[in-house]
């Protein structure tokens, strides 16, 4: 059985590059914009039919090739796919509700830094070295540097399959990779079962009585939510943007913290042979 990861590395433009890089974006994303609205004003919103009224605008008007030129389609219909997805799962209300009409009343928009997806024929990897050549509307550009880890580098150069995703993001760039990766054998017959119990105030407590404590992510809460309070009364642009930097802070350690104890339980009920029974530990 093959699991698909992500492995994301920070790219490192020089400014030259990080400028092509940001037009490259901008264009992609006012295309798709454009792409949306006449998808929404036709009522078409499939891949192939959406791309026989847009294509040879969306290459003419934002200078773009014809891969990247699919992928803005593509990543238009996808838009669609996703909210209609959430409307049915009731994601965004009831129809009646002020936020599903407004959800349906106008074309979906995408931001001008939106991430862009690429191929392998727009994206091209030289590993050893730690660079990438990417297409940009100014021109491929050969050298790229980019930084990874070991066991990042050891994935990419034994999984990478698919897409990549280009994203920029608090002012830092990355390239988001799709790995396949061959799932371990699974333990069918396991000796016995390590419960574990999920909680607030303790993450995990597992039954050989080892608790996970949450007292430090929750200490961080407390005090991020005293700053958001106080940037929040100040009402001001930088205020604004401090706050969103503070609330990703915040979900990357907790989704941090989170990983490491799944991580932790994961490797002791592998190393006793067991399997892991969440909740109902009966």
């Amino acid at each position: 059985m093959i699991v698909k990861l992500v492995v994301q590395v920070k790219l490192l433009p020089t400014p030259d590059q990080a400028a092509a890089l940001q037009a490259t974006l901008r264009a992609c994303n006012e295309a798709a914009t454009w792409a949306s609205e006449v998808a929404f004003s036709r009522d078409v919103k499939r891949n192939f039919a959406l791309r026989e009224l847009v294509y040879g605008e969306v290459k003419q008007r934002w200078g773009l090739g014809a891969q990247a030129a699919q992928h803005v389609i593509k990543k238009t219909c996808d838009a669609y796919a996703v909210l209609k997805a959430n409307l049915r799962a009731g994601n965004l209300g009831r129809p009646d509700s002020k936020r599903y009409r407004k959800a349906t009343a106008e074309p979906v928009a995408f931001r001008p830094d939106g991430a862009q997806p690429y191929d392998d024929r727009m994206l091209s990897w030289r590993l050893p070295e730690r660079r990438v050549s990417i297409w940009t509307v100014s021109g491929r550009m050969k050298d790229v540097a980019f930084t990874a880890s070991p066991e990042q580098l050891a994935r990419l150069t034994l999984h990478r399959k698919g897409e990549s995703d280009l994203l920029h993001r608090d002012g830092m760039w990355f390239l988001n990779a799709t790995c396949e990766v061959p799932e371990g054998e699974l333990n069918t017959s396991p000796d016995g079962f390590l419960g574990v119990d999920l909680g607030i105030v303790n993450i995990a407590t597992t039954s050989d009585g080892e608790v996970m404590a949450g007292r430090e992510l929750n200490r961080v809460r407390v005090r991020e939510r005293g700053l958001r309070t106080k940037l929040q009364k100040k009402n001001t642009p930088s205020g604004k943007r401090r706050l969103k930097k503070r609330r990703r802070m915040e979900a990357r350690r907790a989704k941090d913290i989170n990983h490491k104890i799944a991580k932790h339980l994961v490797a002791e009920a592998e190393r006793t042979g067991r399997g892991i029974a969440l909740e109902d530990l009966g």
